[in-house]
């Protein structure tokens, strides 16, 4: 099998560039334009990328191969998610590669500017001694405001704290409890905004978060606030930073990031109180090996088959949670695949229902519930479906989706239940995890049974009387088609019953066409409970 073939349109530490190579066909090729990247990306199954190279949709659309675009990096606001999305690529990121970079990058700036460094540094070199020009402030007992409490965050508040500085913080997604456990107050932004003496942003860059720091914002500061940017252009409105800054209200920032990069034309580096670097929060000899290893492996991990552990546009399973939740996750895929090969009629909706044990869970369910959509939709479309872009394409088709957590389980410590409706009928298939990641389909409508959900079946309803089941298997046998299991589930004898046949290979549909027309068989189906297309 040819080796999957990687582009890396960014420089890349060697370290990340060996592991590549181990596995993958190579090439690196920097500094392309949008044109000059659509003209080559279609050879590719992958592209890795810093911040330099502007992935657009354009680009995307034109990489028919590709499967993982990766970041060397925490940012990925030079990809077009959403156009990833659409196309059933994944997008991750490396960021706990830069964490001690960024964070050790942010304490010098913030240090920095207490003491006006940079400038007094300036002026000794040209022969000047201005010691009462440069008077500084201490931090200890100053108030620290964080935005975003996320990895950097914490980090900049543990070292805050050990020089006695007061961190507060404002995050949506952190706890109050957990935030006092590590030593910082959590609270709104506008109380931050209010009692932070030094104010410290590490949040991405998204509609809720540009321009947070502006002029009404501003407004509502202290009197001689100092303001710190190491995480994304745009988070700061600049031209309310330089107007505060003329003005007095606010003494001094530290800015390593900008709306427009390289900033040249920027009033702000015409005042003397603003300290600005060149982007280089991440730009240590350790942060760029441990972001190029963190992105080649997971690189080559997708496209060995499996996932990436810090995609960004997909649902993610906490680390702790993982190795509880990947044999339900396995488990739903089959499920779906089973249920939309066995129902008739156009798909019109799903009901994902998650009961027992799973409904400790209930967080991480979404990643489950986008497998099943995997599974129903992957056997019946031509273009790819994937964890990505699976919810992406059901709803681009109109098709209902629900997810329900209970602790009901019906007798089983815990219960995947998958309701198909279909513009002609429905039908529902119940599954379950045993100990040791053993898993069944207990029941398939209203008929209760213990199918091993692998390799090919054959389903058929047919009259439950003696000789049905012979003629079936005699017609299989004949065929040189052999049977590794049977199911059978009923209600009344006498009555309709259901059949599930695991069958050791594909069978033919003249072969089905046979079994159909046996006297007593009301319906048959043939599946293939596998990622292989039908």
């Amino acid at each position: 099998m040819a080796k999957a073939r990687v582009l890396v349109s960014d420089p890349l530490a060697e370290e990340g560039l060996a592991i590549l190579k181990e596995a993958c066909t190579v090439d690196v090729k920097t500094d392309l334009k949008e044109d000059e990247l659509c003209g080559v990306i279609s050879e590719y199954d992958a592209l890795i990328v810093r911040s330099g190279t502007e992935v657009t949709a354009k680009v995307i659309e034109a990489g028919k191969r590709l499967k993982f675009i990766g970041r060397a990096g925490v940012g990925v606001d030079n990809v077009d998610v959403d156009a990833a999305t659409r196309q059933g690529v994944i997008v991750a990121n490396a960021p706990e590669g830069n964490t001690l970079a960024a964070t050790e990058h942010t304490m010098a700036m913030m240090l920095s500017l207490a003491r006006n460094i940079p400038q007094a540094n300036a002026s000794l070199k040209k022969k000047e001694w201005k010691r009462s020009k440069f008077m500084g402030i201490e931090l200890n007992e100053k108030t620290l405001g964080i935005v975003g409490f996320g990895r950097i965050g914490r980090e900049v508040a543990k070292r805050a704290n050990a020089m006695d500085m007061k961190c507060v913080a404002y995050d949506p997604f952190i706890s109050k409890e957990r935030a006092a456990q590590l030593g910082v107050r959590v609270m709104s932004l506008e109380e931050l905004f209010r009692i932070s003496d030094v104010i410290t942003v590490h949040t991405p860059l998204i509609k809720e978060t540009k321009h947070v720091i502006n002029a009404q914002s501003i407004a509502t500061m202290k009197n001689g606030v100092r303001i710190i940017n190491c995480a994304r252009g745009g988070i700061i409105d600049e031209a309310a930073l330089y107007d505060a800054i003329k003005s007095g209200k606010v003494a001094g920032a530290a800015l390593d990031v900008f709306e427009e990069e390289p900033p040249l034309e920027s009033p702000l580096l015409t005042l003397d109180k603003v300290i600005v670097t060149p982007h280089l929060g991440a730009s240590t000899v350790e942060a760029q090996k441990n972001v190029a290893i963190s992105v080649a492996k997971q690189c080559i991990e997708v496209l060995h088959g499996g996932s990436a552990k810090y995609v960004v546009n997909a649902p993610m399973v906490p680390s702790e949670q993982a190795e509880v939740l990947e044999p339900f996750a396995k488990l739903a895929e089959k499920m779906g695949r089973f249920a939309i090969q066995t129902v008739e009629g156009r798909l019109a909706s799903v009901e994902c229902i998650y009961g027992g044990e799973l409904s400790a869970y209930a967080g991480s369910m979404k990643f489950v519930t986008r497998l099943v959509l995997k599974g129903l939709l992957d056997p019946i479309l031509q273009t790819p479906v994937n964890i990505v872009n699976a919810e992406f394409v059901a709803k681009e088709r109109g098709i209902a989706m629900s997810e329900t957590v209970t602790e009901e389980a019906h007798g089983f410590k815990n219960l995947i239940t998958i309701r198909v409706k279909t513009d002609k009928t429905e039908e529902t298939v119940c599954g379950t995890v045993f100990v040791k990641s053993r898993s069944r389909i207990v029941s398939v409508d209203k008929y209760t049974m213990d199918l091993i959900p692998e390799g090919y079946v054959i389903v058929s309803r047919h009259l439950d009387k003696p000789g049905v089941i012979g003629r079936a298997s005699t017609i299989l046998g004949k065929c040189n088609i052999n049977i590794a299991g049977m199911q059978v589930g009923r209600i009344n004898p006498g009555e309709e019953a259901l059949m599930v046949l695991n069958v050791d290979s594909e069978v033919p549909e003249n072969v089905m066409k046979e079994i159909r027309s046996m006297p007593g068989i009301f319906s048959a189906t043939f599946a293939k409970i596998s990622s292989k297309k039908i």
